[in-house]
């Protein structure tokens, strides 16, 4: 699904029914649609649930000389899902939490979630190239968050918790855009997930790194 776990309901069934995923994509559905509406919710609200990275020819910039890695920044509404989400992906070395996009200097957790510093809650991945490319980064991206969503993500609404891409180069931006127009493709309402260049990455407190590792219970229950 391209939701990871939509709270208006009354638009849910017919994105997660018309995605690539082809879950309807049959003449006679083996379930009635509601029962599947329901499953993909649960599914996709479950804290260890992962979309497929899918295997496809690279088109961006995913290549790079032995032992080296790359770098992604994304936005994808509460940084310790994120993270989480990415730290599951076979080729990201790291995911490191943090705030991005903002016009504050350093800023602290509580600054930015007051508002007004422009910042976005992001996670800067580490991946290797030659095991995960940038594209299917950016596929997956799209496959667990709300892109048509301008005020949040799901129970947590706020400027921070925006989503976007931040993009260093114009291959990166190439790629980027592709998967941005796949989703609009897929998706009924328009995508607002914006496409900007790299900011300063300021990394955000310790206790907020590997939340998900450190306070798995409260991060269950956060999530679920």
């Amino acid at each position: 699904s391209w939701l990871a776990c939509r709270t208006r309901r009354d638009s849910l069934e017919s994105r997660c029914l018309g995605t690539r995923w082809g879950f309807m994509n049959r003449a006679k559905p083996l379930l009635p649609v509601g029962a599947v509406v329901g499953l993909l919710l649960v599914a996709a609200c479950a804290p260890d649930y992962q979309p497929k990275v899918e295997s496809r020819p690279t088109q961006g910039p995913a290549t790079a000389l032995s032992g080296e890695t790359a770098t992604a920044v994304f936005a994808g509404g509460c940084f310790w899902c994120t993270e989480a989400d990415f730290e599951k992906v076979p080729g990201v070395v790291s995911a490191v939490s943090g705030y991005t996009g903002g016009t504050l200097k350093a800023p602290s957790y509580e600054q930015v979630s007051s508002g007004g510093t422009g910042h976005y809650e992001a996670v800067k991945v580490t991946f290797d190239p030659e095991r995960v490319s940038y594209e299917q980064l950016a596929d997956y991206f799209f496959r667990t968050v709300d892109p048509t969503d301008a005020g949040g993500q799901f129970c947590d609404r706020g400027d921070s918790y925006r989503t976007a891409i931040f993009v260093e180069g114009a291959e990166q931006r190439q790629v980027a855009e592709a998967e941005k127009a796949e989703a609009d493709t897929a998706l009924s309402d328009d995508i607002v997930t914006p496409i900007l260049p790299a900011a300063p990455f300021y990394e955000a407190e310790a206790y907020h790194q590997d939340y998900y590792k450190k306070n798995s219970l409260k991060y269950r229950f956060y999530r679920t």
